[in-house]
């Protein structure tokens, strides 16, 4: 009985919960995708990102795949936000800018020309030059990181038709 009065609770314990679901696997409107320049940054994060989180296969050529992903610009802009009174920089703004296209062997359009801007500011430190360094790389690489996710995302919202 007390298993039961435990089991039960639990079940209206999660059917009342706030929401929360896991991101899980995006399903992508292709079954195989081909992405050209995987020795870049940006493009081996995407493959990582498919290949462990969709059923899409990431082929080595164009003609094997259903749909090709091809990076048209990867910019790295960094800006300054503001100064100290004596004329120092204080903050930067770092800005991480990816353009894409997605179409098919035939040339035809999956997804038109996009583009994905993220932002980050830090703090900008002369008594610890090398440490900021060390930190604009992180603040890149998780730009990275989180626009391979968004690219993903677009991927998956892209003309269901492929398949």
């Amino acid at each position: 009985m007390r298993a039961l009065a435990g089991v039960v609770f639990a079940v209206l314990l999660t059917s009342a919960g706030c929401g929360f679901q896991l991101r899980g696997t995006a399903n992508l409107p292709f079954e195989s995708l081909y992405i050209p320049s995987p020795g870049s940054g940006i493009a081996l994060e995407l493959k990582r990102n498919i290949q462990a989180g969709t059923g899409t296969r990431v082929v080595d050529s164009a003609t094997q795949a259903r749909a090709v992903l091809e990076f048209t610009s990867e910019t790295r802009e960094k800006d300054i936000l503001s100064l100290t009174g004596g004329g120092r920089v204080r903050e930067f703004r770092l800005r991480y800018r990816v353009g894409f296209r997605v179409y098919d062997p035939s040339g035809t359009a999956l997804v038109p020309d996009s583009s994905i801007e993220l932002t980050r500011e830090m703090t900008f430190n002369d008594a610890a030059i090398l440490p900021k360094e060390a930190e604009e790389q992180l603040l890149y690489r998780d730009m990275q990181a989180d626009m391979a996710q968004q690219i993903v995302r677009r991927l998956s919202a892209a003309n269901s038709a492929v398949r």
